[in-house]
């Protein structure tokens, strides 16, 4: 069968990306391997112009975004039709895949089937960051929607979520969680751990709960002097601004801890593993997720967790087995929970081999890419 993945997310080597596209990576290169073909078209986020190269067997198409103020939506649009169209003229194409907005504006070729893999819209992400939706794109989302024939969610807590806001019953299909890599993220060294070191990766944004992790150090230094605080992530705006969160976050450090939060900046995917083995615990705190494919890179090492109790978090974290919840938003629980962690090591590894064991049960990359080609193949029948 031949997938194509629209998407801008797909990682290009030496820039930084997210979960999406290492999971769409993962994916792409395990179906060549299985004597599948993959096409990935999205714009090219990482460079000002147009791009086509095939890697590890995917063939890789990145459009040079337009200029066109307030109408780029149309030209970018008409320039995957076009795209997309020619690939599907030289090898037919039987699945388009895409997130949330990303078939709203496409030209449907009979005979493809469009699918839709939810890892949080924005209806989803507007009301968990308790913020207006944004009509403009409520409308892609709506429109999209419409336009797939099925949709998957990464949790079942994104596809009950999102069914609060929009209609799509008769298209719900399964839930598939995001895979761990266990080729780059491996069993950890329990002797390289650091004393004390407490580690976060991700974006540095508020949903991601950092800053509740940094206000919550004061407490965690009371009970574990040694304990500091290692971020790893890049900087983003605050919503509606110009103006970096990274600065903002940094006003917000308590002056007792100053000298205890270290910043990494963005690093390469590749270091990230590196990274959480000195770690004796990891820590992130998101108020919101869809299913963190970071979550569970960390379970599958085998680290003592701190994760979140909201949104999907009990789907990926066995609280007290494979890991440790907490209220993302309640400082005092937070600290709590890192302090377990810290104080009691034994528990904290034993937790820690339960995960590797959880992960390869349910989130390892043969399992999970098994339920991707049994739900394409059930998706292309359908008549």
């Amino acid at each position: 069968m031949h997938i194509l993945f629209k998407t801008q997310e797909y990682p290009k080597k030496g820039f930084p990306h997210g979960g999406v596209g290492t999971f769409i990576k993962s994916l792409a290169e395990y179906l060549v391997r299985n004597n599948h073909k993959v096409s990935i078209v999205g714009i090219n986020i990482y460079e000002h112009k147009e791009e086509t190269k095939t890697i590890n067997g995917v063939d890789i198409y990145r459009l040079k975004p337009s200029q066109a103020k307030g109408f780029s939506w149309f030209y970018n649009s008409r320039n995957f039709d076009k795209l997309i169209k020619k690939i599907h003229q030289n090898q037919p194409i039987d699945v388009v895949e895409a997130t949330e907005l990303g078939l709203a504006f496409i030209k449907k070729i009979k005979g493809i089937k469009y699918l839709i893999r939810m890892n949080g819209g924005h209806h989803f992400f507007a009301e968990s960051e308790n913020r207006d939706v944004e009509t403009w794109k409520a409308y892609q989302e709506k429109r999209s929607f419409q336009k797939a024939d099925h949709i998957i969610g990464v949790s079942k807590y994104v596809l009950n979520h999102t069914a609060k806001f929009l209609d799509f019953e008769s298209k719900r299909g399964e839930v598939i969680f995001n895979p761990a890599n266990l080729d780059m993220f491996y069993k950890a060294d329990l002797s390289k751990e650091i004393k004390g070191r407490i580690f976060f990766a991700g974006s540095i944004c508020e949903k991601k709960g950092i800053r509740q992790l940094v206000k919550a150090m004061p407490q965690i230094k009371q009970a574990i002097p040694e304990a500091y605080l290692v971020i790893a992530g890049r900087d983003t705006k605050i919503r509606g601004t110009q103006d970096s969160y990274l600065d903002y976050l940094k006003t917000e450090i308590p002056d007792e801890v100053k000298k205890d939060i270290h910043f990494l900046g963005p690093i390469e995917n590749t270091q990230i593993p590196k990274e959480i083995e000195k770690a004796e615990v990891c820590a992130y705190p998101s108020h919101m997720e869809a299913m963190p494919l970071a979550w569970i890179e960390v379970l599958s090492m085998g680290k003592a967790f701190v994760a979140s109790n909201l949104g999907p978090g009990p789907e990926a974290v066995k609280h007290g087995e494979t890991g440790l919840l907490c209220n993302p938003l309640d400082i005092g629980d937070l600290a709590k929970q890192v302090i377990y962690m810290l104080q009691n090591r034994k528990e904290a590894h034993q937790m820690g081999q339960n995960a590797i064991q959880d992960v390869k049960k349910r989130f390892s990359l043969e399992v999970l890419m098994n339920q991707n080609v049994e739900m394409y193949n059930n998706l292309i029948k359908i008549k």
